[in-house]
């Protein structure tokens, strides 16, 4: 199993996704990683733009492993410097056991790893063995573009903070509201409908509340669907990679999710870039 410290050779990664264009690199004894939004398909000249962001230059590099979408329009060479495709399930995955720390003798056993980026893919990670196991269209790019006609905002930072200030039972019904009470673990503030009380009336309802309904709805079907995957497959660990992961609400909502069904759900630091940093780790295995 290898780690980023055992590297003998500075090495890179860019994982090129929907919304974000994700970079690590280990240069010199330095662990680095840096982010831009995706602009165009990757090409050569994108590359070295990429690796200068991050004061990496490619001629320095043994070794550039790539993932992501369109990964495979890039050369295998760029000047001297090898360039490895890594597919996405093996990235997703491997990053996933980077993260949670895994050691040498827990690696084989299974992980549920939650890539919950512009939608969210579900891989199950046993060994150096990965599979898909499901995945939703919700995710991130579901929360922008609800944000866009709901709070006129597409930033991902201020739909964090409006919905850190907001309450999203003022949008969404309760299980006080609907049953008077709770039911089995959840309590009788845990959400029995979402968006629920905008159905039932017409109501002034703050951007805050809209924001926390919002990053509410997002949340528990990334939760609840990684609990069921995870019961699905006898798999006892779940963690929850990507961006989306950022967001102090989003994180707030999953360990709500984790509570209220005994199950829990990791949420690593830096997760945003465990898909480029498990490409690193898969190239160098040969995964």
């Amino acid at each position: 199993m290898t780690t980023i410290e055992t590297l003998s050779t500075p090495q890179a990664a860019i994982d090129f996704g929907i919304s974000n264009i994700d970079a690590v690199a280990w240069v010199d004894g330095v662990w680095r990683r840096w982010t831009r939004p995706y602009s165009q398909q990757p090409d050569a000249e994108l590359v070295r733009a990429i690796l200068a962001e991050g004061e990496v230059d490619i001629t320095t590099l043994s070794r550039l492993a790539v993932t992501g979408g369109r990964h495979r329009l890039l050369p295998g060479r760029i000047g001297a410097c090898e360039v490895v495709g890594v597919n996405e399930l093996p990235a997703i995955g491997r990053g996933g056991q980077a993260l949670a720390g895994l050691t040498q003798e827990t690696f084989a056993t299974g992980l549920l790893v939650v890539s919950a980026g512009s939608g969210t893919a579900v891989v199950a990670a046993r060994g150096n063995h990965y599979h898909h196991v499901t995945g939703t269209a919700v995710g991130g790019g579901t929360m922008l573009g609800l944000g866009r006609l709901l709070l006129q905002t597409v930033d991902p930072e201020e739909i964090d903070q409006l919905a850190q200030a907001g309450n999203a039972n003022g949008a969404d019904l309760s299980l006080a509201d609907v049953v008077t009470g709770p039911i089995g673990s959840l309590p009788a503030d845990a959400t029995a409908v979402n968006f629920g009380r905008l159905a039932r009336q017409d109501l002034a309802v703050s951007r805050q509340d809209l924001a926390a309904a919002l990053v509410t709805l997002v949340g528990q079907v990334i939760g609840l669907l990684a609990i069921n995957a995870a019961r699905a497959q006898a798999i006892e660990r779940i963690v929850v990679i990507g961006h989306m992961t950022d967001m102090p609400s989003l994180r707030r909502v999953l360990g709500l999710v984790s509570q209220y069904y005994a199950t829990s759900i990791d949420l690593p630091a830096e997760a945003g870039y465990a898909t480029a940093l498990g490409a690193l780790l898969a190239a160098n295995e040969g995964v």
